[in-house]
């Protein structure tokens, strides 16, 4: 095993007590060191009979979240593979309602709250209400001082980049790589959420993951 970097480091020192400021909000929270240890607890918090989604995510995708429950044998609602464009809303719709919603989080405050920056809403009412859980997989590159932070980095950081996947999309940080505030049709900034409580207790499960993930 190589050594770890001070960064590494660092990570190894914080993020547990991220994890317990999460816990005291009332999420389930925990802290491991690698992207393969958190495949490994998201599975386990995955029951056998579980129908089992999620929303965009580069961090699912990195880690390997998604082919991990697929070759585990779960029930998928998966609208990549939707043959139509309604065919997909509607696969998005059904989502809403499964047992476990898998996603990541655009930030997380030291204290303990996700900061949350979506374009169709489907990602962030998953996180509200409807999925049984919420297996939220982060990494602590993404962890903030303060909410205020949080929306910074989400806003100047993670959309303009996040924009660029969608080649399709006109708004001013797909020209310019910076946030413009805009109100553009194609924004992918219209819903704002922020976690400050689980409720109900548990439901929303929280992996932080000592590497950065994700934008």
């Amino acid at each position: 095993m190589s050594e770890k970097t001070p960064v590494q480091m660092r990570y190894d020192k914080a993020g547990p007590k991220v994890a317990a400021a999460l816990e005291k909000r009332h999420f389930q929270a925990l802290y491991v060191s690698t992207r393969e240890e958190a495949v490994q607890q998201l599975l386990q918090w995955v029951g056998p009979d579980d129908v089992v989604s999620w929303g965009g995510s580069e961090t699912l995708k990195v880690i390997g979240a998604q082919e991990a429950v697929r070759q585990a044998g779960r029930k998928l609602i998966d609208r990549d593979t939707a043959k139509t464009p309604q065919e997909r809303v509607e696969m998005m719709r059904q989502a809403l309602l499964c047992d476990t919603f898998l996603m990541s989080s655009n930030a997380v405050t030291e204290d303990g709250q996700l900061v949350n920056l979506d374009g169709n809403g489907n990602r962030v009412g998953a996180l509200c209400y409807g999925p049984r859980q919420v297996i939220v997989v982060v990494g602590m590159n993404k962890v903030v001082p303060t909410v205020k932070d949080a929306v910074s980095r989400v806003r100047h950081t993670a959309a303009p980049a996040n924009v660029q996947r969608f080649a399709g999309n006109r708004t001013p940080c797909m020209e310019t790589g910076l946030c413009a505030d805009c109100v553009s049709e194609d924004c992918i900034c219209a819903q704002l959420v922020i976690s400050r409580v689980c409720r109900p207790a548990g439901r929303i499960r929280v992996i932080l993951v000592g590497e950065d993930l994700g934008m």
